[in-house]
């Protein structure tokens, strides 16, 4: 009764969730539709393979100083673009301002077994996703009239085995001389960017840093059956990690003030964030830009710089998968952009679990049959005393049935009654549901766990399921998950008298296994492990139930 009862709370709380998206689909916020985009000028582009910049105008962007800007420097309007490639990162950097355009990550492919590499950053103007960066402040270089033009010494840089530098100059007329680079380590998906200034003016020079994350607003959402997030989301000194999403940005402007921090943007399995420096005062903020990018980014402290003398300034950006491990080494709280919700703090050392059991078994699809073995073991006293106690609630089906007919309507003595029944034959009626309200918390962290994990992107299992993040192709795994469902549904005898519930309920096996024919076949393989271990704990627990004297059905 009590399993049949779950069911239905899980059906009707899908059925809820579907006519909230529906009235989402009517009345909710709609998404803003693309405009034509101005097309830009002719590139100077010297490289005739490197692709030219889609972006028209990206002066607009540049943030407002915390200080006022007192002069503005010498600016120019011509570009071009550098291609940069590390053993990790395939990268397009347009000189005019030196923003990152173009992100391809070489290390993950498009589809699984193609040669197209990932990309996370690109110009395209419908999908924009850019890292820009620079200097503004009292003496900016970098404001709304204008961006620098910064001279480099070649088009095309390619990492050797060892650090990468990707030098970018500029001059002013006054003599303030400032280098911009990008430094590419071998095996990371952060780049440090750096300012070397150098002031040959005979004044104090006085600048601010900033980087920020431009993406179009436009794209593709998270369905109910892949809920995965796609926005913004920054970490303070006071809260580790908070999303803030497109919408948010639309009815406010991010504005927080904080030491260290990060800002970035989030989508399934990658990230990018600009990570400022940890001990300085930064600001983080976020804007929509015409009403269809949306751009979160940070602000450093302003740094004087006086006559002959030089400064350097330095941040990081990066751009590569939910990597736990490394993004918990760049800054505080960015391994939380694997979104594992408020349960993260159970999913985090399942996911260790999990990889330490890959580690051995060298198979994501086996350490996930594994895992869910060592949870649903772990769980076995909490399902054991939850069919125990169900079992008890149905052998007190007839003398229920004998109390109802003394009491009729009489509620007050029938609660009476039925609670001295209780006591009389050591009997909690909420037995069956406490363990199952325990377990809850852990099956979900483990389902996050699947859901969010980069490392099961293309990880093969056996056989036929070549990549465990996609759905099976032959739907071989559903249909044995509601082939098990079905069975436990059988195991477990319906007390339900009514017609219509009777049916649904043996319908809700056929049900839930249409939606497991589109979830992603680690999901599926973990929910049908989990339903044949439960068939041979129920079959153990009530085999014991029977040898004790206890009726079990």
């Amino acid at each position: 009764m009590e399993s049949q009862r779950s069911f239905l709370i899980i059906g009707l709380a899908l059925v809820s969730f579907l006519l909230w998206q529906e009235w989402q689909k009517d009345y909710g916020p709609q998404p803003v539709q693309p405009t034509q985009i101005v097309e830009q000028a002719p590139l100077s582009t010297p490289s005739s393979d490197l692709p030219p910049s889609t972006i028209s105008d990206n002066n607009g962007d540049v943030p407002e100083s915390t200080i006022v800007e007192d002069v503005n420097p010498v600016v120019t309007q011509s570009n071009s673009v550098v291609h940069v490639i590390s053993d990790t990162l395939d990268v397009l950097i347009d000189t005019r301002g030196g923003d990152v355009i173009s992100a391809n990550l070489r290390k993950f492919p498009v589809t699984q077994g193609s040669d197209d590499s990932y990309s996370l950053l690109r110009p395209d103007a419908v999908t924009l996703y850019i890292a820009q960066s620079g200097l503004v402040g009292r003496d900016a270089i970098d404001t709304k009239k204008g961006r620098p033009a910064y001279v480099v010494s070649q088009q095309e840089f390619v990492m050797q085995d060892k650090e990468l530098v990707v030098p970018l100059k500029w001059t002013s007329a006054d003599g303030v001389a400032i280098t911009k680079r990008f430094i590419f380590t071998p095996g990371h998906h952060d780049v440090k960017v750096e300012y070397e200034v150098v002031n040959g003016s005979s004044q104090v020079k006085q600048y601010q840093q900033y980087g920020q994350l431009k993406q179009a607003i436009e794209g593709t959402e998270s369905s109910m059956f892949m809920p995965t997030y796609r926005g913004g989301a920054f970490s303070t000194q006071d809260d580790r990690y908070s999303k803030f999403s497109f919408d948010d940005m639309e009815d406010e402007k991010l504005n927080k003030t904080t030491v260290g921090g990060w800002a970035g943007m989030l989508e399934h399995y990658f990230v990018s964030a600009w990570v400022p420096p940890q001990e300085d005062t930064n600001q983080l903020y976020s804007t929509v830009v015409q009403s269809r990018y949306a751009a979160i980014g940070f602000k450093g402290a302003p740094v004087d710089v006086a006559p002959g003398d030089s400064t350097t300034i330095t941040s990081t950006l990066y751009m590569g998968p939910k990597d736990q491990d490394s993004l918990a080494q760049i800054a505080r709280g960015l391994d939380l952009t694997v979104d594992y919700g408020v349960l993260w703090w159970i999913s985090q050392p399942l996911f260790a679990l999990l990889q330490f059991i890959q580690s051995i078994v060298i198979n994501w699809g086996l350490a996930i049959v594994i895992i869910t073995i060592i949870v649903k073991g772990a769980m076995y006293p909490l399902t054991k005393k939850q069919y125990e106690s169900m079992a008890k609630m149905r052998n007190l089906a007839p003398k229920m049935a004998q109390l109802k007919e003394r009491f009729g309507d009489d509620r007050q003595k029938m609660s009476q009654a039925m609670m001295e029944m209780y006591k009389k034959e050591k009997v909690n009626p909420m037995g069956g549901c406490f363990p199952l309200l325990l377990q809850m918390p852990i099956f979900l962290a483990l389902y996050w766990v699947l859901l969010e994990s980069v490392e099961l992107r293309h990880a093969d299992f056996i056989f036929w399921i070549t990549d465990l993040s996609v759905k099976d192709p032959y739907f071989v795994l559903p249909v044995l998950t509601g082939l098990s469902m079905y069975l436990l549904q059988k195991l477990q005898p319906m007390t339900i008298q009514d017609p219509m519930q009777q049916k649904i309920m043996q319908w809700m096996p056929v049900a839930m296994s249409l939606f497991f024919f589109i979830f992603p076949a680690g999901l599926v393989l973990y929910w049908l492990i989990s339903n044949v271990i439960t068939l041979v704990q129920a079959k153990i627990i009530y085999s014991s139930m029977e040898k004790r004297g206890l009726k079990a059905k």
